[in-house]
């Protein structure tokens, strides 16, 4: 578990972020999303215990950042913008470096080098020189590090950047397959990998926590607009019955003889095809059916107009 409170850093006059208050719990993959300079990098320095709060309190796993660091810090694996690689260095070496770093014992270094490489799709290159990788495989060699001693937190700041289309799926499949029992903190500006690996998302604007939003309803819930013609108290009840069916709420239609509901259905339900065979048997014809919600995009896109406007 990770937890700032009133968490804010100040350089000189400036506040790079300011009074940051959220929580990740063990199980939660979270996603830092923010236009350049909104903080992203600041908190997750200050989660690795890299920088110091100027006020307010971090803690890992309840330890207390800044008064326990060793015992803080013991619990983090944290991947930088810019992986910390030695480039001298083969990939099997850099390795056994990091895990004498994190005080492995030195019977468990070659097997627990081998799962990370195995784990990170490192084996094929693990007798190359780092400097000779590729950017994507650089990449997975600073992920591997991140995951010596197998921390319980982890911190990955804009990990997708390199990978070619194929990794990232594969690097997707990575986060969700770690996620249980730890807490993952993910930065990135690529909304699309956000909505895919996280469970929840932490919008930030000029150093401020603006929303904290959960994903994984939306992943498991569809949304629709719908106009009938014919009466709500007949068309109501049997939709409400649907097994594809959460919720229905009235809308007003503004016009006699129409019903306009905002239906909430369990993705991948089938809702469309219950839904078409129950009102051709009640001689209702729809008139429109349609899916309704925010994207990402457009969540993160409305928040930091909101916040322009009102500056």
């Amino acid at each position: 578990m990770v937890s700032l409170d009133k968490a804010s850093r100040r350089y000189g006059h400036f506040e790079a972020v300011r009074d940051i208050t959220f929580t990740a719990q063990a199980g939660e993959v979270v996603g830092l999303l923010g236009q350049n300079g909104a903080g992203k990098s600041t908190i997750m320095n200050m989660l690795a215990g890299c920088l110091a709060p100027s006020g307010g309190r971090v803690t890992i796993n309840g330890f207390d950042m800044q008064r326990q660091p060793m015992q803080a810090r013991r619990s983090v694996g944290y991947l930088p913008e810019v992986p910390p690689l030695y480039p001298e260095m083969t990939v099997r070496e850099y390795l056994v470096f990091c895990c004498q770093i994190k005080q492995l014992q030195k019977k468990d270094i070659k097997r627990h080098t081998d799962e990370l490489m195995e784990l990170s799709g490192l084996t094929e290159v693990r007798d190359q020189l780092i400097g000779q990788l590729s950017k994507g495989y650089r990449q997975r060699a600073g992920l591997a590090q991140a995951l010596c001693g197998d921390p319980e937190v982890l911190l990955l700041d804009e990990p997708a950047a390199g990978f070619d289309p194929m990794q990232a799926v594969a690097f997707r499949k990575l986060i969700r397959k770690l996620a249980p029992g730890r807490t993952i903190i993910f930065s990135s500006h690529l909304l699309s990998e956000v909505q895919e690996v996280c469970d929840r998302v932490l919008i930030l604007h000029r150093g401020e926590l603006k929303l904290d939003h959960h994903l994984d309803a939306e992943r498991q819930a569809d949304h629709y607009r719908l106009l009938v013609r014919g009466a709500p108290e007949k068309l109501l009840p049997p939709i409400r019955q649907l097994a594809s069916v959460r919720r229905v709420r009235s809308l007003d239609s503004r016009q006699q003889g129409l019903t306009s509901l905002l239906v909430e259905t369990l993705a991948g339900g089938q809702f469309p095809e219950q839904l078409f065979t129950l009102l051709s048997g009640l001689g209702a014809p729809i008139l429109e059916l349609s899916p309704v919600g925010d994207s990402l995009e457009a969540l993160f896109l409305r928040v930091t107009a909101q916040e322009e406007q009102s500056a």
